[in-house]
């Protein structure tokens, strides 16, 4: 590779990287900025109307359906009419949801801007992770992926601090209105700077546009084997992929099951520990902050030993620390074994993504990436429901540490049984000028 090419290269994967990392913090601040303002919603009837605690409950999980619903919807697209269009297209859809969500004037139509919002978020998160293994050298890809998919975590954290410092100036219409700037700091700059991916074109057999992208933008044109005419979810049923997809669904959905869970009922369990309300944030943003930085030195780790045997360790850190969650730790210790659930938590589910945007093959990579982002979301719904019963039936937090721990435990597992990918990518094969 000529110093001209690789120069090139490293500027379209920043590109791909920051664009992909700044959507997702969107997303991430999406999923939180409910939380942040359902308080506010359940204590003035005038906003929209009176909320009842179910209602509150159905409203936050009206998201996370429209995040199944898109991540399924981009997986079944997104390998068959390609990446950049399916990031422009709900990069534009997340931006209005937010909006449409910020105008409403009632419980039902604020549950439908919800839904709506929850279908970009989910398009997006299935998408990004196909985008950013498509693009990065093959020895970076899950240090890459691992920044990507901080930005989820990140955006959580973006949520909680504008609420603390904006939420009496703008409200929380004000804050659902950041939420869709994307739309106007984030679009067009992708339209310009977000190219299609050459491996997806030479997939598709559109050779002569893949060596054009290849050549502008100086990332390697690489191609797969034709093992299957099936693309999408249809070759997700192969009997080479079938197996792998369902395992590498259900670590989805334990990994999602206890970020979900962890992130819901963390605050409230640690108040029945006996710890008072102002530990709840600093709780939290331990979590997150330990799952951001521990999950990127994690995947400079699975660059090197790889993904799978660092998601089987990580997992089982994560149910060690669960497990010692309940016990009467110092305040110190606590906050520590805190960052490293974070890390076996929600470090562990951003290092699934690298691991599944790596294993299938271009011409079902966004329909991996979907189908375990949208199974793994009902563990995200299932989470906040366990540590819910538990609370409601009076059992306590440490139930439901141990049930986490053992999810974490059973998913170590599961990750341990996943076989090696079977596809490799070979250089597609020069093809001599058409004469004038």
């Amino acid at each position: 590779m000529s110093d001209t090419d690789a120069t090139r290269r490293r500027r379209t994967v920043s590109w791909v990287v920051a664009l992909s990392t700044i959507a997702l913090v969107f997303d991430g601040y999406d999923l939180v900025v409910y939380g942040t303002v359902l308080p506010t919603l359940l204590a003035d009837p005038a906003q929209l109307g009176h909320i009842s605690p179910g209602q509150a409950g159905a409203l936050g999980s009206y998201a996370l359906v429209g995040v199944l619903v898109g991540a399924l919807a981009a997986g079944g697209l997104g390998d068959w009419i390609g990446r950049r269009k399916i990031m422009l297209l709900n990069l534009a859809w997340f931006s209005i949801g937010m909006g449409l969500t910020a105008l409403t004037q009632n419980v039902t139509a604020f549950g439908f801007g919800r839904f709506v919002t929850g279908i970009g978020v989910g398009a997006l998160v299935a998408t990004v992770g196909a985008l950013v293994a498509e693009f990065a050298p093959a020895g970076r890809r899950n240090r890459l992926n691992a920044i990507v998919y901080s930005g989820v975590p990140a955006g959580g954290v973006l949520a909680s601090l504008l609420a603390l410092v904006l939420a009496d100036a703008v409200g929380w219409r004000g804050l659902f209105w950041v939420g869709a700037l994307p739309i106007v700091l984030v679009l067009p700059l992708a339209i310009v700077k977000l190219p299609e991916s050459a491996k997806w074109l030479a997939a598709r057999g559109r050779d002569a546009e893949a060596r054009a992208v290849s050549e502008r933008t100086g990332v390697p044109l690489v191609a797969e084997p034709p093992v299957t005419d099936r693309v999408g979810f249809p070759a997700l049923a192969t009997r080479a992929l079938a197996w792998p997809t369902a395992l590498l669904g259900l670590m989805s959905f334990a990994g999602l099951l206890l970020t979900y869970g962890l992130n819901t009922w963390l605050p409230k369990i640690m108040s029945d520990n006996g710890y008072g309300k102002s530990y709840s944030l600093t709780f939290l943003l331990v979590l997150n902050l330990g799952a951001i930085v521990g999950g990127l030195l994690a995947s400079l780790w699975a660059d090197r030993a790889g993904a799978k045997r660092v998601v089987v360790t990580t997992f089982v850190l994560a149910a060690l620390t669960l497990a010692l969650l309940p016990l009467d730790l110092p305040l110190v210790a606590l906050l520590l074994a805190v960052a490293v659930a974070g890390v076996g938590t929600i470090g562990t589910q951003v290092l699934i993504y690298g691991l599944v945007s790596n294993y299938y093959p271009t011409r079902a990579r966004a329909a991996g990436v979907a189908w375990c982002a949208g199974f793994g979301r009902l563990g995200g719904i299932v989470g906040p429901v366990i540590g819910g019963l538990l609370v409601g039936a009076g059992l306590g937090g440490t139930t439901a540490f141990y049930i986490f721990a053992g999810v974490a435990l059973a998913a170590a597992l599961v990750t341990a049984l996943v076989p090696r990918a079977q596809h490799a990518d070979v250089p597609l094969p020069a093809v001599a000028p058409e004469p004038a």
